[in-house]
């Protein structure tokens, strides 16, 4: 079954420039972690999606092997594991993430980005 957990993750990440894969949704996060991931992309203006995985192990499993990291939440840009906002963060800082988000979407944000 892992073969088919991977095929779906693959099809997720690759259906979705900004992904979050979290505990809870985006409109009901159930940590405190992806409650500040989703926050943190909010104000960047662009779309993004979560995807719950906290009560399905053996996604989160497959997940952690694959990305070598092994907490949630757990963020893809254009198809490229980032971390999560530990590592997003001092990259918005420096200006680096604004760039891969405007190269992964080609563009300026659709929506103004807001302050945080």
């Amino acid at each position: 079954m892992s073969a088919n957990i991977r095929e779906e993750i693959d099809r997720e990440i690759a259906a979705n420039t900004v992904l979050v894969y979290g505990k809870g949704t985006k409109t009901m996060p159930r940590c405190g972690f992806t409650l500040e991931t989703i926050e943190f992309f909010n104000g960047f203006g662009y779309p993004f999606e979560v995807i719950d995985v906290l009560e399905n192990m053996e996604k989160r499993e497959e997940l952690a092997q694959m990305t070598d990291w092994p907490t949630l939440p757990k963020v893809f840009i254009n198809g490229k594991f980032y971390g999560d906002t530990d590592i997003l963060g001092p990259m918005d800082e420096s200006g680096e993430l604004r760039n891969v988000l405007k190269e992964a979407f080609g563009s300026e944000p659709v929506e103004p980005i807001k302050l945080h």
